[in-house]
């Protein structure tokens, strides 16, 4: 199983935005076979933090989830508010 951890800056006033938006590209995600693990909102610092999994190639099933027509869809009215995004591949240590 693979991980992927992804830490969103958002820009000011907009994580309200995001959040509403984010449970939209839950379903597409699942599609292509991956699983969000959480998501949370750190008000404090306006970022957006969460975790998706793979059970398989994370990298072929991730080229073929950003090229799907259900990705173009849902990001086609998205008015991107991330100022910078942090993603890692993470292992679980507990």
């Amino acid at each position: 199983m693979a991980t992927q951890l992804r830490r969103y800056e958002v820009a000011d006033g907009q994580l309200d935005y995001f959040i509403e938006w984010f449970p939209a590209l839950v379903p597409v995600r699942e599609k292509y076979g991956f699983t969000v693990n959480f998501a949370y909102a750190d008000r404090e610092t306006n970022q957006f933090i969460w975790s998706v999994t793979h059970p398989g190639d994370f990298a072929a099933a991730e080229q073929e989830y950003v090229a799907s027509p259900e990705r173009a869809a849902a990001f086609a009215e998205f008015d991107d508010p991330l100022t910078a995004m942090h993603v890692a591949m993470v292992q679980e240590v507990v």
